[in-house]
């Protein structure tokens, strides 16, 4: 392993039940492993912590939930959405993709989709090296400054972010915007169809960049590589290997540091406060059916959160239920939201080819909507029958979600008010657009606009509340919450991978170059 790895040390510490239990010397020692930073997670805030501490020389470790998914030459990592499997979903003996596709009975594994079911809203997350990266449509969506400067607080600065950390991220991330050639293609016909029937509605669309190998995506339609992108395989992982998920790129070139060890199947239970400053996290090591093989320790220097907008709030308020994180201020748990998100389905009565092409390669932008901002996105979660498209609208959600911690399960419970003042703006929003599109080209919604589902959760420990603009944890020096957290309710009109990238890579340079503490 690496250089900095081998250096690690490991503390013996005595456990004060042993004497009065005579638990045999072997056991009642605990070993604790001490690294200079602990970074839990691996998505978005994760991966970019991990790269620049390696960078920086810093001997880190990554503790990842879910399991490596390595690309085989053979293109079959992932199940596909049509033939599910347990890798599709975490720990469950269903699959859970959103609604109309039902459920299916699947082995329980350590799959790559995971859902959590609150009162009013369904949020999923990803699970795996690489975390929600691994199940996004690669959408690298920079909101406006105007819409930004209406969700975030005036200690973040856009400017800086648009200068700096915004390219910097599309710059490893590899996004462009979708080729003419691809998008000329069969597999896009629907979105070159919404495209379309925007103009005639009077709407503009632009195509935003998107985190994915269009090289590859260009063998995939000549029938060199598994069909993936070109057949809506996102949700559950991309065969050919031409999303560029981090662990593609940045978690690939932290670990090519020798100071970066990723841990996967390493699941967090707890932080608390350690001697010297230093933080203690227990973890359980479990195997791909999630038995718990061992428990384990670690104390750390720096401690950096990004277990996404619903592990790390959990994570937080354990600690503060259970009194292992003293300063904790009231806001933890809080100012949670949807990103204004919804689904439906347009039925347009001509071949849509919905089963095909990866989504959101073009937004329709409604940003002057009179009630409120929205975009729309082409959406595959599930097969549907031709003559149809789904539909993802993406708005500004008030952060007014929130967690409680159950004692009595030790989790964190989810709410949201459906029935909020947020959700019916939206709501209104969303009808007086598609109303727009359906008068000027015939077409219907299917279904009601649901708003109970969110692939894109954040909030829950948001900057200028529970953290800095940095992402420090007010409180606690040297704890950090570096992920969809800090966003308070909404990305403003964007799928938040890139704004949650930019803050991580700021907060990392910041922490780097002038507030290390050595």
């Amino acid at each position: 392993m690496s250089t900095g790895v081998s250096r690690r040390r490991f503390i013996q510490t005595s456990v004060a039940t042993a004497a009065v239990l005579s638990v045999p010397a072997a056991r009642a020692m605990e070993s604790e492993e001490y690294v200079e930073a602990l970074v839990v997670g691996s998505g978005f805030g994760g991966a970019v912590a991990s790269l620049r501490l390696g960078q920086a020389g810093v001997e880190t470790v990554v503790l990842e939930r879910g399991k490596r998914w390595r690309i085989t030459p053979a293109g079959d990592t992932f199940c596909g959405i049509a033939t599910p499997d347990g890798r599709a979903a975490w720990l469950s003996d269903t699959t859970i993709l959103p609604a109309p596709l039902p459920s299916s009975p699947i082995e329980v594994f350590t799959g790559v989709l995971d859902r959590k079911v609150g009162t009013g809203t369904t949020a999923y997350r990803g699970a795996g090296v690489g975390g929600g990266s691994l199940i996004y449509g690669g959408i690298t969506y920079q909101p406006t400054k105007a819409l930004f400067e209406t969700v975030f607080p005036s200690c973040v600065n856009y400017d800086k972010l648009d200068e700096v950390y915004f390219p910097r991220v599309r710059a490893m991330l590899q996004a462009t915007p979708i080729p003419d050639d691809i998008f000329q293609s069969d597999a896009y016909l629907s979105s070159r169809i919404l495209v379309e029937q925007a103009a005639k509605a009077g709407l503009t669309s632009i195509k935003p960049d998107i985190a994915i190998d269009w090289n590859i995506v260009r063998e995939e339609i000549a029938g060199k590589k598994v069909a993936s992108i070109i057949a809506g395989e996102v949700y559950y992982g991309t065969n050919s290997g031409a999303k560029n998920s981090l662990d593609h790129n940045y978690l690939k070139q932290a670990e090519e540091t020798g100071y970066v060890e990723i841990k996967p199947l390493h699941l967090v239970n707890s932080i608390e406060e350690a001697d010297g400053g230093r933080y203690r996290v227990q973890v359980n090591e479990i195997n791909e059916q999630g038995a718990v093989l061992r428990q384990k320790k670690f104390i750390c220097r720096y401690l950096f959160l990004a277990a996404g907008s619903l592990g790390t709030p959990e994570l937080l308020l354990r600690a503060q239920s259970n009194g292992t994180l003293r300063h904790l201020n009231n806001t933890v748990g809080k100012f949670w939201g949807t990103n204004g998100e919804s689904t439906t389905v347009l039925v347009e009565g001509v071949q849509t080819n919905i089963s095909l092409g990866s989504p959101g390669v073009i937004a329709v932008q409604d940003l002057n909507n009179p009630v409120a901002p929205l975009i729309l996105e082409t959406f595959q979660a599930e097969p549907l029958p031709q003559g149809v498209i789904s539909v993802l609208g993406q708005g500004i959600s008030k952060p007014e979600g929130f967690f409680t911690y159950n004692e009595k399960t030790q989790m964190a419970d989810l709410f949201w008010p459906i029935n909020s003042i947020t959700s019916k703006n939206n709501l209104q929003a969303l009808t007086n657009t598609y109303n727009l599109l359906n008068q000027a080209n015939d077409t219907v919604l299917a279904a009601p606009i649901d708003q109970v589902n969110t692939g894109h959760p954040v909030g829950g420990a948001v900057i200028g509340q529970t953290c800095s603009h940095l992402g420090e944890v007010y409180g606690h020096r040297n704890l950090f919450v570096l992920d969809g957290s800090l966003i308070p309710g909404s990305a403003a009109c964007a799928n938040p991978s890139l704004t949650i990238a930019a803050l991580a890579e700021q907060a990392m340079d910041h922490f780097l170059n002038q507030s290390r503490r050595w």
